[in-house]
Formats: C-alpha cells, structure tokens, sequence
C-alpha cells in the first residue's frame, strides 16, 4: 500500500512546550484518515507543518515518497488542498468570483473547472448572492472547493464541521464520502465530532499529548468495539463449556462475571440458556464507541 504521507519522529518545540513530541503517523493513499485528539494534543500544528506554514525543530516527513528536506518538497506539496481552523473566503465576493480569485493566485489560467467545483460543492445556484449572506454550512462547503482548486491528490480538512448545524454536517459527510470514492481523494480530517468520523473514516490515528497513541484501521477498530454482553452467573464452567462449544468470544472476569463479545443476538442467546437449564442472575449489554475507545486509550495509560 502506498503511503501519501508520513512523519518520522517529528517534533515542534515552543521553548519548553512540545506541540509535536516524537510524532509519526502513516497515511495511506485512498483513506480518508480521521486524526483524534483533544484541544491542545498537537493536531493543528501537524497539518500547519505540513502545508508549510510551520517548520519542525526536528524530525522530517514525507509526502508522496519525497522529505521534507528535499528541494522538490515545494513542488510535491502543490499536490495538497488544505482547509486549515476557516477556510480563507473574501466575505464581500460571490462564490465564483472566490473561485477566481483563487484559481489565478496559484496561477491556474482556465477558469473552465469552476462551474464544476461549484456544482460539486452544492453551490451552482448562488449566483450573485455574496458569501456574507451564506449560511455557515455553505462557507463551509466553498472552503474545500478552493482547496480543491488545482487538482489535489491529498485533502487535509481541520475541523469542517465545527459549528455546523444537522443538515450541514451531513452535506459535510456526504461531500467528503463522494470526493474519495469518486475523485480517488485521499483525505486527512482532524474533528471532534467522533461520532460522525465513525460514519466515513477507513483509517484512525489517535493524538495526546503531541504524540501518536494508537494508529489503526477502521475494520481492526470495528472488531475492537464491537457489543459486549456482561452476564452474573452462580456458576461460569456450564457458560463457559456453551461459549467453546458455539465459537463465541468471552472473557471470564470473575467467578461470576462473565464478558461475550461480538454480533450476538440475545433473544437467542437466552432460548439457548434456558434450553440448557443455564440460569444468569443479571445481564447487561454493552455496545462501545469510538468516543469510549479514545477516552479509553487516553486515560488508561495503555497505549498498546
């Protein structure tokens, strides 16, 4: 699998504060890559860096196979469209005219594609209403398409639904979806909203302290979170002789908790107990989240 972008031991000092401490992370070409992580765990300051608003004190990173330290990184990092905090839209212009603008300062001489990026983005129709007048949503959404001007093979997206209301997030969502699968656009996204990440992201790497925790898949991730069933018994060697018996994944906690994991159906799950006469004196059903997972990963100090 090519990797679009990686970090290698990257650090970001301000005098005795480290925004970066010892950072790597691994993008892999068609992800889209959600980056978790606190107020304050450093995940800004990785995408300023990358787009070259910022220099690491130490440590490098690569994008599409080229270092940083290399006199082609200018070139190579052309390759990536960027919305970092807000977009940067002249608030007094039509969305065209943003566009336009857009497109002659990095000096793109056609102007034929923007009919097309503004239809992409869902704002063919504004005409000349200017984008004081947009709803937040719409900012939101003309933002990435200037950052789509040019082409990029990499989309790196800093907080994009930050503040938007139900309607526009989910046009956020389905925007960033149809931009990958269609366009082939590997895309970086850094959101709070954890629970929306878990609606698009393939890929998760998870940021504290200025330091990547955990990097995983969003399949490995799904097999981690999966439901979880919690029963009280008297006695476990009958449960637990029933679980081997039917393949299913449990972890005995005590002498009279026992833990099943997996897509499990309770109403059969029961008929089958009481079949063989397996009395639980208590159940309760669990089912985790990516939110749990990170809080968990944070706060337990295991960051295996």
């Amino acid at each position: 699998m090519e990797i679009v972008l990686q970090t290698n031991h990257l650090e970001k000092k301000y005098k005795d504060f480290k925004a970066l401490n010892n950072f790597n992370i691994h993008v892999e070409k068609g992800a889209i890559y959600g980056l978790i992580g606190k107020n304050g765990a450093g995940k800004t300051t990785l995408i300023r860096i990358i787009c070259g608003l910022q220099q690491p004190t130490s440590g490098d990173y690569a994008i599409y196979g080229v270092k940083s330290t290399d006199k082609n990184i200018k070139k190579v990092r052309s390759r990536i469209g960027a919305i970092i905090e807000t977009p940067s839209i002249y608030q007094n212009m039509t969305a065209r005219d943003n566009l336009i603008e857009q497109f002659q300062l990095i000096g793109i001489p056609s102007l034929e594609d923007i009919d097309e990026l503004l239809k992409l983005v869902g704002l063919e129709n504004t005409g000349k209403k200017k984008v004081k007048n947009f709803s937040l949503g719409m900012k939101q959404r003309l933002g990435i398409a200037i950052a789509l001007a040019g082409n990029p093979d990499l989309l790196i997206l800093d907080e994009p639904i930050n503040g938007l209301d139900p309607q526009g997030i989910i046009e956020i969502r389905e925007l960033i979806l149809n931009l990958n699968k269609k366009r082939k656009i590997t895309i970086l996204v850094s959101s709070h909203y954890l629970d929306e990440l878990s609606k698009i992201a393939t890929h998760y790497g998870f940021v504290d302290n200025g330091q990547m925790i955990k990097e995983i898949s969003s399949e490995e991730l799904e097999k981690k979170i999966e439901q979880k069933i919690e029963l009280k018994v008297k006695e476990s060697k009958d449960f637990i002789k029933y679980f081997e018996e039917n393949h299913i994944t449990y972890e005995v906690v005590d002498n009279h908790t026992i833990s099943i994991y997996g897509k499990i159906k309770l109403p059969k799950l029961m008929n089958d107990f009481s079949k063989r006469k397996l009395k639980v004196e208590d159940i309760h059903e669990k089912e985790s989240s990516l939110e749990n997972y990170f809080m968990n990963l944070i706060g337990g100090g295991k960051h295996d």
